[in-house]
C-alpha cells in the first residue's frame, strides 16, 4: 500500500517514471501467459533462495480442438486438483505453503509451463508430488465445474485490458483456420455451456486431451537445488520414470495507441543471430536521430517500444511477429499518418545503410557485460526459463541461447529487414475517438473495431519511392558502456549493516561497501524530502507532473545510459522525489550527475506540459476505473489521516493548472529540501559521499525549516464493523473487489498468519466456492500500523459483494477452528519454516538493498529487522496465536470492509453485455476507451457513488461520508523507531 511502506511497492503500482507512464506496462501485459499469476504467495518467500523445479511441455492452446476452446489452459489448471499418489484437492500447495514455497503454471500458444519452490529440506518429497500431476492426476469429475469458473473469472480479468483485447483482434484478422485466430483463454461459454447445449462431454475430452499431450518426449525438466548433480539426476530418474511417454506428432483503456505489425517467416532457429533483436534495439532507441525523439519534439508520442515479445503469440513454429506500438499523444492521434510515414522513413534508412557491424558489437558487449555479471534470480524463475529454453535451443546453449548475440551474420539481419516494407504493414490504431464508429465486434473479448483500406495519398506514397528524414540517423558510440571491472578496496571498517557517514541540516547519507557478492556494479538511493508535495491535490498533480516532464527531458540525454545497463527511476514518493540508480559503478556517477544537472536546470516547454496534462488526465482516469486500484484508493482515503485520494488529483487537473503554476511548485520544492541517501555496492565511503554533496552544491537548497514526515498519521479504527460500499466508475465491467481489513497489532502473529492462511483461502474462497480467480489474504503496514486483510476479486453477473463477504468472514471462522485444533508439534512446525525463511541468506545485492532502502525511506533505521523478526517468532505460542486471532475476530474488533461493486445481475445493476454471443451489441463503455471529461462511457467518474447494504450485513455500520466518518476518530501518533 502507499504508505504501507510510504513508498508505494513495486508490485503494488509504485510509479516508475523512467518508463513514462502505467499505461507501459503494456509490453509487460503482453508477456504475460494464461495463468501466470495463479496461486502466487504473496511477499514473504521473493527474496529467498529456495530449491526449485520447472517443467515445459511442448504444446499449448495451438493444440486447442476447435469446437473445445481453452481446452490446455483449463487443463493445466485441471492436473493441479489432487492425484491417485496424493488425492487431497489442494494437497501440494498445503504442503509447499507449510514448508515456505509457491507454485505456478501458465499455458503458452504452443508451451504449458509449471513450476514450484520450496524449502531444500523438502525437496526430494515436493517433487515427487509435483511429478505425479504428469504421472497420474485425478481431474475427478465434480471438480471441473467450480475449476471452470476460476478459468471464466481469469477471462473476466483480462477483458478490460487493452493489450490482451489488441492481440485477440490482432489474431482474429488470421486466414481461416490458422490457430493465431483461437480463443486460447477459455470461460464458461466455451467449456461448460456451449459443450452441454453440443453433448459434448468436456470432462472425458480432457482426460483424452491429457492421455495425448501430457507426454514425456514432450517435456523438458530443469531443478535447482545445492544437491550434487549426481543426486539430483538420481531424484528424477527414480521419479519421473514414470511419466508416461506416448510419442506421436503433434502440432483498454483510455489512450491512443498506434501498432505497426509485420509477420515474418519463423525466426527462432535464427537465436545465434537474433535479427529481430538488433532492429528492435535500432527501433526503439530513444537518442538523438532516432523515431521516438522526432516524435516527441513534435510533442505526437510519449513512447514506444518495438520488437517481438517471444510469447507465444508472438513468436512460434508458424510465424515471427514483429511489431511496434507508440503510444499517441493528441496531437499524434490526429498525425498518425504522418507518424506511421516516419517509421516506415527509419525502416527504409536502415535498409538503405544495410546493417552496421559496430552497432551489432556495442549490443553484443552490453549484453554479454550484462550475462557475465549478472545477478543470481530466484531459483523458480530461473527453472522456468531454463525448461522453456531446452526446449527452443541446442543443449550447449540453454542457458545462454535467450540471452547472447553469437554471430554477426548482415545477409540474415537484411533478410529479415526487407520483408518489414510498407505493403505487408498492418496497422491498428486504438483510440477512444472512434468510440461509436465500431461496426464490427471481435468475438471473445468483445472489442468493437472497423477496418478500413489505407488512403489512396499515402499508399501512393508508400509504393514510391519516397525521400528519407534527414532528422533520423543511427545513433552515435555509447559513452556509458563499462570498461574498468575493478574490485575497490575499502577505506573504513567493514560492517553488517549500513553507516551514516553524513549526517547535516540538510541531509544525511548511509553506507554500506559490498564484500559479499563481489561484483563491479552498486545501487544509489536518494529520498529528496518537501513539505510541499502533500499541501495540496494540486501539489501532488503538479508533483507527478514535474516528475514526468523531467523524466521525458532526460529520456533522449540518459537513454545511452539506460541501454548500457546503468538503470534510472524518478519515483513521486508521497513526501519526497525519489531518485534510484544502478549498475556497473565504473560510470554510474556520470548518470547520477546528469539526473541532478536536469533537476537543477528544470524546464518546461508549453508544448510538452500541454501534452502531459492530457496524459495525467487519462492516467488518474485510468487508476479510478479498476476496481482494486479504487478499492485501495478508498481504503487508504479512510485509514490515512490528510490523504488526498485519486478522485481530488482527478479533479485539480480537470481545473486546469498551467506551466506558470508547475515552475511557482518545482521552485518552492527545491527551495527547501533534506536529502537522505543510501549507497551500496562497489563504491568508497569517499567517493559516496562525494554525491550527497553534488546535490548539495548543484541545487542550493536551503534546510527545512520544520522536520517533514514520511508516513501519514493512521485513524484508530473504532471497535466495531464499518462498511464502505462505492460503486465501480467501470460502467463497462463486471469486475468487483471485496475486502475485509483487520487493524491489529503484533507483527509475528501477522507473518504466521499471512503465510499459513494463503493456502486454506485459495482452497476454500476460490477452489470450493469458485467466487473468483484472485484471492488472498495480505499482511498491511499501514504507515507503520498493522493489519491484515482478505480480498476477493469477483464478477457482478455472478455474485453481489455482500454474499462473498459471508463467504470470507465464514472462512475465517473455520480457519480459527483450524489454528484452535492445531497440534503444537504442527505449530512448532509452521512457525520453524517461517523462522527458515526468514534466515535464509539474499541470493544477490538487490535484496539486501531493498530491504535497507525501506529502513531508510521509512525513517525506522531498524537495520537488523529480520533478526529482529526471527527472535520475536521464536519465542510465540499457539495459545497466544489463537487468543489473538479470536481476540480481534470477535465483535469488538476494529474491521472495516471496502466494496468496489460492478455492474451485473447479481447486483440489480445493469449487466456488461456478454462478448461471447457475436450477435450482440456494444455494451457502453465496453471498448474500454472514453474521453477524459468528467463524465464518460464509464460514468461519473469525478465522485464516489455510496451503496446501501443488504440484510446480509445488517450488523455493520455503513460509511457513506468518509470526511465526516474520520474526522470524530483518534489518531495514531506517527510511527517512529526511538530506540
Amino acid at each position: 500500500d502507499s504508505g504501507e511502506g510510504t513508498e508505494e511497492e513495486e508490485e503494488d503500482g509504485e510509479e516508475e517514471h523512467d518508463s513514462d507512464f502505467e499505461e507501459l506496462d503494456e509490453e509487460q501485459e503482453r508477456k504475460q501467459k494464461l495463468g501466470s499469476s495463479e496461486k502466487q504467495v504473496g511477499l514473504l518467500h521473493k527474496h529467498f533462495p529456495l530449491s526449485a523445479a520447472a517443467l515445459c511441455i511442448g504444446v499449448g492452446s495451438f493444440s486447442d480442438p476447435e469446437d473445445l476452446p481453452g481446452l490446455a489452459h483449463f487443463l493445466e489448471h485441471m492436473v493441479f486438483m489432487g492425484s491417485e499418489k496424493y488425492p487431497a484437492e489442494n494437497g501440494f500447495d498445503a504442503f509447499l505453503k507449510k514448508h515456505g514455497g509457491s507454485d505456478n503454471a501458465s499455458t503458452d500458444c504452443e508451451r504449458t509451463i509449471f513450476q514450484f519452490d520450496v524449502q531444500r529440506k523438502y525437496f526430494r518429497e515436493a517433487l515427487d508430488r509435483w511429478a505425479q500431476f504428469f504421472i497420474c492426476p485425478l481431474m475427478i469429475e465434480d471438480a471441473i465445474d467450480r475449476e471452470v469458473e476460476a478459468v471464466d473469472s481469469e477471462y473476466q480479468l483480462a477483458r478490460p485490458s487493452d493489450s490482451h483485447r489488441k492481440e485477440m483482434l490482432f489474431g482474429s484478422l488470421a486466414k481461416p483456420k490458422h490457430p493465431m485466430g483461437k480463443f486460447c483463454w477459455g470461460n464458461a461459454q466455451t467449456l461448460k455451456h456451449e459443450p452441454r447445449e453440443r453433448n459434448i462431454n468436456t470432462y472425458q475430452r480432457l482426460r483424452d486431451f491429457w492421455k495425448r499431450y501430457y507426454s514425456a518426449h514432450y517435456m523438458t525438466l530443469t531443478v535447482q537445488s545445492k544437491e550434487t548433480l549426481n543426486t539430483l539426476e538420481e531424484w528424477i530418474r527414480e521419479i519421473f520414470s514414470k511419466v508416461p511417454n506416448k510419442s506421436m506428432p503433434y502440432m483498454k483503456m483510455k489512450v491512443h495507441a498506434l501498432t505497426i505489425t509485420w509477420a515474418l517467416p519463423p525466426q527462432g532457429k535464427q537465436y545465434r543471430v537474433k535479427p529481430l533483436h538488433y532492429i528492435s534495439w535500432l527501433i526503439g532507441h530513444e537518442g538523438t536521430g532516432s523515431i521516438l525523439s522526432l516524435l516527441r519534439k513534435k510533442c505526437w508520442a510519449l513512447a514506444l517500444f518495438g520488437g517481438n515479445s517471444e510469447t507465444g503469440f508472438d513468436q512460434n513454429t508458424t510465424y515471427s511477429i514483429f511489431s511496434i506500438s507508440i503510444t499517441l499523444t493528441d496531437e499524434g492521434f490526429q498525425n498518425f499518418y504522418k507518424v506511421v510515414h516516419l517509421v516506415f522513413q527509419y525502416m527504409k534508412m536502415l535498409q538503405t545503410l544495410g546493417p552496421q557491424q559496430r552497432i551489432y558489437e556495442e549490443i553484443q558487449k552490453i549484453e554479454a557485460n550484462e550475462f557475465h555479471y549478472q545477478e543470481q534470480t530466484d531459483p523458480i524463475e530461473y527453472v522456468e526459463n531454463i525448461c522453456e529454453n531446452m526446449q527452443l535451443f541446442p543443449k550447449e546453449d540453454f542457458l545462454t541461447g535467450d540471452q547472447l548475440m553469437f554471430d554477426y551474420n548482415p545477409e540474415v539481419i537484411s533478410s529479415a529487414l526487407a520483408m518489414l516494407t510498407p505493403e505487408r504493414a498492418n496497422l491498428l490504431l486504438l483510440s477512444p475517438e472512434h468510440e461509436g464508429n465500431c461496426s464490427l465486434k471481435e468475438k471473445w473479448f468483445g472489442t468493437n473495431y472497423m477496418v478500413e483500406d489505407i488512403p489512396e495519398e499515402w499508399k501512393q506514397r508508400w509504393a514510391g519511392d519516397f525521400d528519407l528524414n534527414p532528422d533520423l540517423h543511427l545513433p552515435a558510440e555509447n559513452k556509458f558502456i563499462a570498461t574498468d571491472f575493478t574490485l575497490k578496496p575499502s577505506d573504513c571498517p567493514d560492517t553488517d549493516i549500513p553507516v551514516r557517514i553524513v549526517n547535516s541540516e540538510r541531509g544525511c547519507l548511509w553506507f554500506k561497501k559490498d564484500n559479499k557478492f563481489k561484483i563491479p556494479k552498486a545501487y544509489v538511493r536518494f529520498n529528496l524530502l518537501s513539505p510541499e508535495i502533500q499541501k495540496s491535490p494540486e501539489n501532488l498533480v503538479l508533483f507527478d507532473m514535474f516528475v514526468n516532464i523531467l523524466a521525458h527531458n532526460l529520456a533522449e540525454p540518459a537513454y545511452e545510459a539506460d541501454v548500457a545497463q546503468l538503470e534510472y527511476k524518478l519515483i513521486a514518493g508521497e513526501h519526497g522525489l525519489v531518485i534510484r540508480v544502478k549498475g556497473f559503478n565504473h560510470k554510474l556517477p556520470l548518470l547520477l550527475n546528469l539526473i541532478v544537472d536536469h533537476l537543477a536546470d528544470f524546464k518546461a516547454e508549453s508544448g510538452v506540459f500541454a501534452m502531459f496534462s492530457e496524459q495525467l488526465k487519462k492516467t488518474y482516469f485510468n487508476i479510478l476505473i479498476k476496481p482494486e486500484r479504487l478499492g485501495k484508493d478508498v481504503r487508504l482515503l479512510i485509514l490515512e489521516h490528510c490523504r488526498w485520494s485519486v478522485i481530488q488529483k482527478y479533479q485539480a487537473i480537470m481545473k486546469g493548472l498551467t506551466v506558470d503554476d508547475l515552475m511557482t511548485f518545482v521552485s518552492g520544492l527545491k527551495a527547501q529540501l533534506y536529502a537522505e541517501g543510501l549507497v551500496q555496492g562497489n563504491f568508497t565511503s569517499t567517493e559516496s559521499m562525494e554525491f550527497l554533496q553534488y546535490f548539495i552544491d548543484k541545487l542550493q537548497f536551503k534546510r527545512l525549516s520544520a522536520e517533514v514526515p514520511v508516513l501519514f498519521r493512521v485513524v484508530e479504527l473504532p471497535q466495531k464493523h464499518h462498511l464502505c460500499k462505492v460503486m465501480s466508475l467501470n460502467k463497462g465491467d463486471a469486475n468487483s473487489e471485496v475486502t475485509v481489513y483487520y487493524q491489529v497489532p503484533m507483527l509475528s502473529l501477522l507473518l504466521y498468519l499471512q503465510m499459513h492462511m494463503e493456502e486454506p483461502c485459495f482452497d476454500f474462497l476460490r477452489t470450493k466456492e469458485t467466487l473468483g480467480y484472485h484471492v488472498y489474504p495480505t499482511c498491511r503496514n499501514t504507515s507503520g500500523v498493522l493489519g491484515f486483510s482478505v480480498t476477493v476479486e469477483t464478477q457482478a453477473t455472478k455474485f453481489n459483494t455482500d454474499y462473498v463477504e459471508t463467504k470470507i468472514e465464514e472462512f475465517l471462522v473455520n480457519f480459527g477452528e483450524k489454528i484452535t485444533n492445531l497440534t503444537d508439534e504442527a505449530f512448532k512446525t509452521q512457525v520453524t519454516a517461517l523462522i527458515k525463511l526468514k534466515e535464509c541468506e539474499d541470493t544477490h545485492l538487490g535484496e539486501e538493498v531493498d530491504r535497507n532502502w525501506f529502513e531508510v525511506v521509512t525513517q525506522q533505521y531498524v537495520f537488523n529487522r529480520l533478526n529482529r523478526e526471527v527472535e520475536a517468532l521464536k519465542h510465540i505460542t499457539k495459545a497466544e496465536l489463537v487468543s489473538w486471532f479470536m481476540e480481534h475476530r470477535d465483535a469488538g474488533s476494529r474491521k472495516l470492509s471496502v466494496h468496489v461493486v460492478g455492474f451485473g445481475e447479481k447486483e440489480n445493476t445493469p449487466a456488461a453485455q456478454s462478448s461471447c454471443d457475436p450477435n450482440s451489441t456494444p455494451a457502453e463503455g465496453e471498448e474500454g476507451q472514453g474521453h477524459a471529461p468528467m463524465t464518460s462511457s464509464y460514468g461519473e467518474v469525478s465522485k464516489l457513488t455510496f451503496l446501501p447494504t443488504s440484510p446480509l450485513l445488517a450488523d455493520a455500520t455503513l460509511i457513506d461520508d468518509i470526511r465526516k466518518f474520520t474526522s470524530s476518530l483518534t489518531l495514531f501518533p506517527y510511527h517512529k523507531v526511538l530506540k
